[in-house]
């Protein structure tokens, strides 16, 4: 399946899990068009000073890929600066948040896997 840019759904959601600002979210495909577990495959874009509060991933894995900006990721011990190129997977009951941190938008690829 080919999903052109143009045609892909997008969503706002302010205070994300406690956070700052707003996300949106520029669904790649939705979960009920992929056959494997998966919750999530999107494009997550913070603009400067948004952020995504704590949260526990618990059944599941979180892959985060950086696209472009700047941000700090915190995983409950550790802040981390993070920028394009860098990827994150949080899973096994772990938690993590992430603020954009620089002065452009924070683009994020956001793949949620299930394991049952």
């Amino acid at each position: 399946m080919i999903r052109n840019t143009a045609t892909m759904e997008t969503e706002t959601r302010a205070a994300m899990r406690g956070g700052t600002g707003s996300v949106t979210f520029r669904h790649l495909f939705k979960k009920d068009e992929i056959t494997a577990k998966t919750r999530l495959c999107a494009v997550l874009t913070l603009p400067p000073g948004a952020s995504i509060g704590p949260h526990q991933h618990d059944g599941e894995d979180e892959l985060y890929y950086i696209l472009k900006g700047r941000g700090v990721l915190d995983d409950g011990k550790t802040r981390t600066t993070v920028t394009a190129g860098d990827s994150i997977l949080t899973g096994r009951g772990e938690s993590h948040a992430i603020a954009n941190s620089g002065d452009s938008d924070l683009e994020i690829l956001a793949v949620i896997m299930c394991y049952a």
